[in-house]
């Protein structure tokens, strides 16, 4: 049988692997702040989890030059995290003493705010607008 065009193709991101001082205590924070199903290296999380299942949806993957604002010029990357209902995540998070920064709107492209994880690992937080 003949490969159909779009076979040998990338058809979505299977995973985020992050270096950590503590691996445990940040798949913690990360579960704990972000409902994301967090693991330390070749652990499940505490319910047995060894994958965070996702909500389908577009995922922006750019490339920025390296003297670059949009984030800290000292990290190679940032994170940037969907999320519905942004200001009731960052109510939770502040009342969690995690400060969000870099609030801002844009118009047909959603709203933003930054958070940092415990390691300085940048976050940006993106509520896309409603359709």
């Amino acid at each position: 049988m003949a490969d159909s065009p779009k076979s040998g193709r990338v058809v979505g991101i299977g995973g985020l692997f992050l270096r950590s001082t503590d691996p445990d205590k940040l798949s913690a924070w990360y579960r704990d702040h972000l409902a994301i199903d967090a693991t330390a290296s070749g652990q499940a999380t505490p319910d047995g989890k060894w994958s965070w299942a996702q909500e389908s949806g577009d995922t922006v993957f750019a490339m920025f030059p390296r003297d670059s604002d949009y984030f800290a010029q000292d990290r190679q990357f940032m994170l940037n995290l969907r999320v519905e209902r942004l200001d009731a995540l960052l109510d939770r998070l502040e009342a969690a003493g995690i400060a969000a920064t870099h609030r801002e709107e844009m118009d047909g492209v959603g709203r933003f705010a930054r958070i940092q994880d415990p390691e300085g690992n940048p976050i940006e937080l993106w509520e896309p607008p409603v359709a």
